[in-house]
Parts: structure tokens; sequence; C-alpha cells
């Protein structure tokens, strides 16, 4: 087995697969990544940043195995800075040869396929929203002032509701194939329903205990889709009668959708009642608002 201890000595044997030669093959080689950028697109370039990233990530193991190895050392800066540039020529060497995973999910990341565990984003598949709280509202804004008007409620108390119930867009069921299912109230997918589902893990409070189980939800086309069947909801069951007589009331609403049951969480009203009160909300409504 080679080792690094010996700073002048080669760099360790890391298998019979060549460099790859359209990534830098030394920490110095800025050309190489220069002439990259012509296509960030391409998968040269991909290869490349990922390759990159993940030997940064090896170099500052290495210097923070090396310096709690040294703490007591008395080695001079020229030492400490050869030492250095042999910790990064190694990592990016390590990185080349070895598949530690971290720049395989970035790479996956920058070509645009989820990675297991990523964060959900709302959106089709090819055009995924960002997560800020801005552009959740940006997106869902439309559709969801034409639900409220229809239904005579503020919109406000609807995207308080959506932005508790997905994480500010982070946290939805996913399809089997892993395209978003638009689900933006967690509306379980009962018998009565015939459309397409999704199954995700979820947690509800049964006699004052949190229990987590895995449930089918509905999954929509579209977050219009999502939307209209929420408000469909609404306008068509007698429990939630409350809820749009709470009208222009967005606080009324968050009240009365806690009290009518929709969510088992206990704590469901004060949650909405956070949201709805919190500079984040009011911050990206007054954005989307100056926007139109």
């Amino acid at each position: 087995m080679t080792t690094l201890s010996t700073l002048g000595g080669s760099l360790p044997a890391l298998g019979d697969t060549p460099p790859d030669v359209s990534a830098a093959s030394t920490y110095t080689d800025v050309t190489g990544l220069e002439a990259l950028k012509r296509d960030p697109n391409s998968p040269q370039a991909i290869n490349a940043v990922a390759q990159q990233v993940e030997a940064l990530f090896l170099q500052m193991m290495l210097k923070s195995m090396r310096d709690a190895s040294a703490a007591d050392a008395t080695d001079s800066n020229e030492m400490g800075m050869y030492q250095d540039m042999f910790d990064k020529q190694v990592a990016l060497s390590i990185s080349q040869h070895a598949d530690l995973g971290i720049g395989r999910l970035l790479k996956r990341s920058l070509e645009g396929r989820p990675a297991s565990g990523s964060p959900l984003k709302i959106g089709s598949a090819e055009t995924p929203m960002a997560h800020s709280p801005a552009e959740f509202v940006n997106r869902l804004m439309p559709s969801i002032r034409r639900a409220a008007a229809a239904l005579g409620v503020d919109p406000k108390g609807m995207l308080a509701q959506a932005a508790l119930e997905t994480g500010w867009g982070q946290r939805m069921p996913r399809n089997a194939d892993g395209s978003p299912s638009h689900n933006l109230f967690g509306i379980k997918a009962g018998d009565e329903w015939t459309g397409p589902k999704a199954a995700a893990d979820t947690m509800e409070v049964q006699n004052g205990v949190a229990v987590q189980r895995r449930a089918s939800f509905r999954a929509y086309g579209s977050i219009e889709e999502s939307v209209n069947d929420f408000a469909n909801l609404l306008k068509n069951s007698p429990r939630y009668r409350d809820v749009l007589a709470a009208g222009g009331d967005p606080q009324a609403y968050v009240d009365s959708i806690a009290k009518s049951g929709y969510a088992t969480d206990p704590e469901y009203g004060n949650k909405l009642n956070q949201i709805l009160r919190s500079d984040t909300l009011q911050s990206a409504v007054g954005a989307r608002v100056a926007a139109l």
C-alpha cells in the first residue's frame, strides 16, 4: 500500500484507469478549465467541475489530518507551502481515479437529474422551481389568486397553507419516476381518487402520539391542477363551510382550516399563523405585487 508520508515521493497508485484528459490534470492547470468555460453545459465541463469540487473537499480533509498530526511540529513556512502543494495534487489525483460519491452527486445536480434525498422542487421536470420563498410565491400566486377569488377568500391564507405543507416548495411527494407530484396541500389519495398517485412518508398524530407511515397522495400534472383540486375540496365539503365564510380575512381562514380537522397535527393552526404573520411571507407577497 503506497503512503503519503514522503513529501517528495510519487503520487499514490490509484488503479489502471488513465487520468481524464478533458479535465485539469494538476491543480495549477487553469488554462484547461478555462477552455471548458466556452461550453459550460458540456459533459466535459460538468465532469471537470465535479472533480475540482471533490478535490477541494479531499484537500481540506488532508489538511485537517496533517494539522491534527503535526500540532506540535515546528516546520518552516517553506515546508508548509510544499506540503500544501502536494496535498492539492494528491486530492486532484484521487478525485480523478476514485469514486467517493461527492463528484457523482454534484454531476447529477449539474445535469439536472434528481439525486436520492435531494430537496423536492415545484414545477415540471424540465423547469424546476428555485427554493426561495419569493420564487415560491411568484410561481403559485397566479393560480392561487384565481382560486381564492372564486372561493371568496384571501389568497394569503392559501399561500401560508401551501408553504407549510411543502416547506416553501422543498418537500412534497414525488412520482415513481422522480417527477414532481405538484401536491401543494398534502391531499391524500383516498378510495374516491381515480387519478395518479405518489407515495411518501407522512407523520400523523393519533391519540397525542406522532406516528410515521407510508401514504398515497394525489398527483397532478401542474400547479394549476393542484390548486383547483384543493379549491374544489373546500367548496364541496361541508366541513370547510367556516373556512369559506372567512372571506377576505386570512387570519380567520387559517384558524378555520385548523379547526376543521384538515390536519391531525394539534399545532397546525399555530404553524399556519406563524407563516401568515411572518416577514418572509409578507415580503414575498410584496415582491410579487410590486412586480405586477
